[in-house]
């Protein structure tokens, strides 16, 4: 139980921050729901609680260390420190448990901060409706490597919105979807490529003259092909240009609201790992603890 000197100290700082973002207040009052300093991160396979309500404390938990450590992350030019890299692993291993039971997921989700239920929400419908999606591939043909530095992918998504109109954060959702900003170098099952998985045909089209593999040239060859296929009047349906999969399309909105409302969100999927569907069940590809 937190002492009342605590209690008050917190709910003062909290009034504060009324007004920033949803994600940080629902991180904020996990802080106090939780009520102890930050304990140190969790190994890359440290075992996720399988009850509804130390689950919720741990994703609150989590959620606000995390978010504490990308605020501490500086510069974001260089590479993420150890804290950023566990926590936001082990983040997106709960995420990958909600997402796979929704009998554990319903009664864990109502025992977290409201906030942050739209939030998880958000994040379970889109993984479960892109899980849906993607066929198994063999381990053999992942080729994975690291993302470009997140300050020069934002710089990228701006310089593209500014020249066809499409948000960034829509943007940095379809990269992220995609390639996980870039991490999964393998082309895809039908023979998309780089890390915004165009087909040639599409490329040679919209590509705008680039190299398909570049994260700029791929970034601006997209937002080209989205405001040529409708963006941003009829965003939807440019998506689904994209990809002609309402399921995809709905993943896409849900992941660019919340990369949208809070840039912390960007930074934490910009450390989510590469797990991929094999024909033996799924399998992470990248982050630590691998041999």
């Amino acid at each position: 139980m937190l002492h009342r000197g605590m209690v008050t100290a917190n709910r003062i700082r909290l009034t504060g921050l009324l007004r920033r973002s949803p994600l940080r207040w629902a991180s904020l009052c996990a802080l106090v729901l939780v009520g102890s300093a930050a304990a140190a991160p969790p190994r890359a396979n440290e075992p996720i609680p399988t009850e509804p309500a130390p689950l919720a404390r741990t994703l609150a938990r989590t959620t606000a260390d995390l978010e504490k450590a990308i605020a501490d992350w500086n510069p974001k030019s260089t590479a993420a420190p150890q804290s950023v890299v566990l926590l936001a692993l082990y983040q997106q291993r709960i995420y990958r448990l909600l997402t796979r039971d929704s009998s554990l997921a319903t009664p864990t989700l109502a025992l977290v901060p409201r906030d942050l239920q739209k939030v998880s929400r958000d994040l379970l419908a889109a993984q479960r409706e892109l899980y849906r999606l993607t066929p198994p591939i063999g381990v053999h043909a992942i080729k994975v490597a690291r993302a470009r530095p997140a300050p020069e992918l934002l710089s990228y998504y701006r310089e593209a919105q500014r020249r066809f109109k499409v948000p960034w954060n829509v943007l940095a959702a379809v990269n992220f979807v995609e390639t996980k900003f870039g991490k999964l170098r393998s082309a895809s099952a039908v023979g998309a490529q780089g890390p915004m998985q165009f087909m040639p045909a599409t490329w040679r089209r919209y590509g705008l003259g680039g190299n398909v593999q570049d994260a700029h040239d791929a970034i601006l060859g997209a937002a080209n092909y989205l405001h040529a296929s409708g963006a941003p009047q009829n965003l939807r349906n440019a998506l689904h240009h994209y990809n002609p999969s309402s399921a995809y399309v709905d993943a896409v909105v849900r992941y660019a609201r919340r990369v949208g409302a809070d840039r912390t969100m960007f930074y934490a999927l910009y450390n989510w790992q590469v797990f991929v569907k094999t024909p033996r069940g799924d399998r992470r590809v990248t982050g630590p603890g691998l041999p």
